[in-house]
């Protein structure tokens, strides 16, 4: 995986995880295409399709988000196309795209406004998450803090 960025670039606060890993995926678009991988989406065309998303912009997040070793570029059965998949970095990132999209639920709609469903291969709603401390207790921006290395 490569963890560094494009020439000329430099990390916004290289400290911090936080800010780390929005320099590599925090655009819409990458988030987007992220989402729509842990979806199904494998190939061009489809995240083309399902976002909506100029042929440029896509080409270059694709290919970002795979020399960040967050997708798997591979050549397909037809030998003329690519497949995309979520490398095991992109499929960590399952829970933040869980947390945002459970953020949403409760800040981006109104409450009787209808919006899309995650649910377990069952098809059930997954429950919220919670950060628990390590005796198990709930966590909250309040009861943590950032340790900062010198």
């Amino acid at each position: 995986m490569d963890v560094t960025l494009a020439a000329g670039s430099a990390w916004t606060d290289p400290a911090c995880p936080v800010a780390r890993t929005v320099d590599l995926i925090g655009d819409r678009w990458s988030l987007l295409i992220i989402r729509d991988a842990m979806d199904g989406a494998t190939s061009f065309t489809e995240f083309h399709q399902r976002l909506g998303i100029a042929r440029n912009i896509l080409t270059d997040r694709l290919r970002k988000l795979v020399e960040h070793g967050i997708l798997d570029k591979s050549a397909a059965t037809d030998g003329r196309r690519h497949t995309y998949r979520l490398t095991g970095a992109g499929q960590d990132l399952f829970t933040a795209v869980v947390a945002l999209r459970q953020w949403g639920e409760r800040h981006a709609f109104a409450p009787d406004e209808p919006h899309s469903i995650l649910v377990d291969d069952q098809g059930r709603e997954l429950p919220e998450l919670h950060p628990l401390g390590q005796d198990g207790t709930p966590l909250s921006a309040e009861a943590s803090h950032v340790r900062r290395t010198a």
